[in-house]
């Protein structure tokens, strides 16, 4: 079980950024149109087109924002390797100068210091992380989380649209906000599963933050309606 929810915690970044993302933008253009005009035809056309839209676009994201991010971690990782190579004991002062800023004195400090320094994996691994406090990530490289934005995109931006093919605009309008609210709570919820904070106040956060920039649209929709 712990494996598990380690692996699914590894996605969970990106599973939130696509389907929050996608489901906060179409339910934005969904309520502005249903707003603007009564017609179920044009609402969801224009719901499809944004929801194909929005998750080729995160995915993109996703893709050049996590190769970019690898590329600055190997880069960094190459120079420190240099370093502990080329300049160890200044190398080594940065270890102390660390874990003394940690609260760590006299011998323990100096074990400390010698324990890490002793391995070269670990010591990198510290100046990696301690020091410019970057890590590798665990969700893969590029492509995997295209994927899985893009998929997460996708399927959150189906959530406010789906109402509208079966029943009429303004019935539509409250069952979308009603289960795009309910859909960003559980969303919230299940990350505070995973990272520190209280499943409610991260289910309620992240559900009127959704809301209310859907609701932004709406008004929106109303305002370009009445004008044109």
């Amino acid at each position: 079980m712990k494996k598990r929810d380690s692996t699914l915690g590894s996605y969970l970044h990106d599973i939130i950024l696509g389907g929050q993302d996608g489901m906060v933008n179409v339910l934005g253009v969904v309520l502005a149109i249903a707003a603007a005009t009564n017609e179920t035809r044009v609402i969801i056309i224009a719901g499809i087109a944004a929801n194909l839209a929005e998750s080729l676009s995160m995915a993109s994201v996703a893709y050049t924002s996590t190769q970019a991010y690898n590329q600055y971690y190997y880069s960094e990782l190459a120079r420190e390797k240099k370093e502990i190579r080329d300049v160890p004991d200044e190398e080594r002062r940065e270890v102390r100068t660390i874990y003394r800023r940690k609260g760590f004195r006299g011998k323990l400090l100096d074990q400390i210091v010698a324990k890490i320094t002793s391995s070269k994996k670990l010591w990198l691994d510290t100046m990696m992380t301690e020091e410019l406090n970057l890590s590798v990530r665990q969700i893969g490289g590029p492509v995997q989380s295209a994927v899985v934005v893009g998929i997460s995109a996708l399927i959150g931006s189906t959530i406010p649209l789906l109402p509208f093919f079966f029943v009429s605009v303004k019935m539509g309008v409250v069952i979308s906000l009603i289960s795009s609210t309910l859909a960003l709570f559980v969303t919230g919820a299940v990350k505070a599963k995973f990272t520190i904070g209280s499943w409610l106040k991260n289910g309620l956060e992240m559900a009127l933050i959704g809301i209310i920039t859907a609701l932004l649209g709406y008004g929106i929709g109303l305002i370009l309606g009445r004008v044109f």
